[in-house]
């Protein structure tokens, strides 16, 4: 009775709480947006007549348009088949005044940030000395990203949720000056309710505590009021980008960052949130498989940095990044190659996490592994992965066997084919669902953070990760892919043919629009 009872509970607090105010203004807006067009098509045949040559305009304006071809096709078909409301639909997306102000601020964040992350000129020539082609690719992330290269730096990978969880409640134990957390998901539950005991403890002992979630997460996991709840225990916090009843583009651009900041020396990232399924204490898709790692050193300045970065968006008095990157405790680790921390943002234009990636893919010489939960890829990516392949570099990606998402699960299976057909192995990791977002190459390169092979990740989103290059970690990342794929069966042409029709119906129908989605 008690459960029949907490699940009406929440049932009644969907129905009449925030996420039904929501959905409810939204639809009202979807219907004034049909209204209109419909009064417009009934009111005047000349009218009707304009909308469609708007239309034709519209399509040429994004056809000339600097964006990726997938973008351009996700839009022009529907302003094809519905030309009245798929013009008006762009043309209100493409006018969102409050996302152009959004990005402006956030922007001008990062611009007044950037001499906080200034390369510095012994590190970029002991890179350049070590490997020329990586030293370009450090002078573009330096250039573009604003992301440094550092050494001193040590890392520690975690292959599962439980060992990361376990260290992080270590570290989090040791804090003396300040916390810094941000991530996509936050549910209350064993692993949240463990690391809010620490806290709150360490509020009293007079540790600054920073605590920033997505927005989205008060449509269902967590009350609408959460952060004055948390600011009542001492511990600042945020909903980033606040879901709100309209229609807008930055309502797209989601925190996916996974970030933790301990006094300016010692700093998390990985793919893992904070939620019990994370951590296997709440079974969803059979095992979660998901990675992390810790940095110790110089490079966590620049996660303190992307932290701030984002904090000041939504925040009416901008923190200084100043106070937080004063240190004289950086603990020292000689010899242990190079580390790269970097964000990527989808208000820039510069879609970083991509980059990285196919650059991985273009200079790789014996293989390029990777974990991903999703596989939805625009031309540029999917010919990376199969030219490399061609190439004779052994290309393996593992995806999880059991999804938790039905529909990403369709569209992922349509580019298996493809991706089979040039040379690149599929893998599906058979006890559950992988969330890893892991790279790694030829025994010399490792990226471990939050970054997709999705448009959402590569895209709209708000990404992190650490690129670990001659760090004697890599071996450790490659270590757990080769364990993880003894886990896995492999993905063959027979076993694509044999996937349901409707199946294959669904995924390519969703192929046309998933650049939008």
């Amino acid at each position: 009775m008690k459960d029949y009872e907490r699940k009406l509970r929440s049932l009644l607090r969907i129905v009449f709480g925030r996420t039904a105010y929501v959905v409810v203004f939204l639809l009202i807006q979807v219907g004034i947006l049909f209204g209109i067009m419909r009064w417009l098509r009934d009111y005047s045949l000349y009218v009707y007549a304009a909308l469609i040559v708007l239309g034709g305009v519209t399509c040429i304006y994004i056809i000339n348009k600097r964006d990726n071809p997938s973008f351009k096709l996700g839009w022009i078909i529907p302003i094809l088949v519905f030309p009245v409301f798929g013009t008006l639909l762009y043309i209100m997306i493409e006018a969102d005044l409050g996302s152009r102000m959004y990005a402006r601020r956030a922007n001008e964040l990062v611009e007044d940030t950037k001499d906080f992350l200034k390369q510095d000129k012994d590190v970029a020539e002991h890179l350049r000395q070590a490997d020329q082609r990586m030293a370009t690719l450090a002078e573009y992330m330096a250039h573009k990203g604003g992301f440094p290269v550092y050494e001193n730096t040590d890392v520690t990978y975690f292959p599962c949720g439980e060992d990361k969880f376990e260290r992080l409640l270590e570290e989090l134990k040791k804090a003396e000056r300040f916390i810094f957390l941000e991530y996509f998901i936050v549910e209350r539950g064993f692993m949240w309710d463990s690391i809010l005991e620490i806290l709150e403890q360490k509020v009293k002992e007079g540790v600054e505590v920073r605590f920033m979630y997505d927005g989205m997460c008060s449509l269902v996991l967590l009350p609408w009021r959460y952060p004055k709840k948390m600011e009542e225990k001492g511990i600042r916090c945020q909903a980033f980008a606040p879901v709100r009843p309209m229609l807008s583009t930055y309502q797209n651009n989601r925190d996916h960052r996974k970030i933790v900041v301990i006094d300016g020396h010692t700093a998390f990232t990985g793919g893992i949130n904070l939620a019990d399924e994370y951590i296997n204490k709440k079974p969803r898709f059979g095992y979660w498989k998901d990675t992390a790692v810790m940095v110790k050193g110089e490079a966590v300045k620049s996660f303190t940095v992307m932290f701030l970065q984002n904090w000041n968006i939504w925040e009416k008095q901008p923190v200084s990044c100043e106070k937080y990157l004063i240190s004289a405790d950086v603990p020292s680790s000689k010899g242990q190659g190079f580390v790269m921390p970097f964000g990527d943002t989808p208000l820039d234009h510069e879609p970083v996490g991509k980059y990285v990636y196919m650059d991985i893919l273009y200079e790789a010489k014996e293989y390029v592994h990777i974990m991903t939960p999703y596989l939805i890829l625009d031309d540029e990516m999917l010919n990376a992965l199969i030219f490399t392949a061609k190439r004779g570099v052994e290309v393996i990606i593992i995806m999880p066997h059991i999804p938790d998402k039905k529909y990403a699960f369709f569209l992922a299976h349509t580019y298996y084919q493809e991706l089979l057909d040039g040379g690149v192995k599929i893998w599906e990791f058979t006890p559950g669902f992988v969330h890893a977002k892991v790279f790694t190459s030829d025994g010399e390169k490792a990226v471990v953070g939050t970054i997709n092979l999705d448009f959402r990740s590569l895209y709209h989103h708000f990404e992190c990760a650490a690129y670990m290059y001659r760090n004697k970690v890599v071996a450790d990342v490659e270590a757990d892919f080769q364990k993880t794929l003894g886990q896995c069966q492999e993905i063959t042409k027979e076993i694509c043919r044999a996937y349901p029709f409707y199946e294959k119906v669904a995924g390519r129908g969703l192929r046309l629009i998933a650049p939008l989605m």
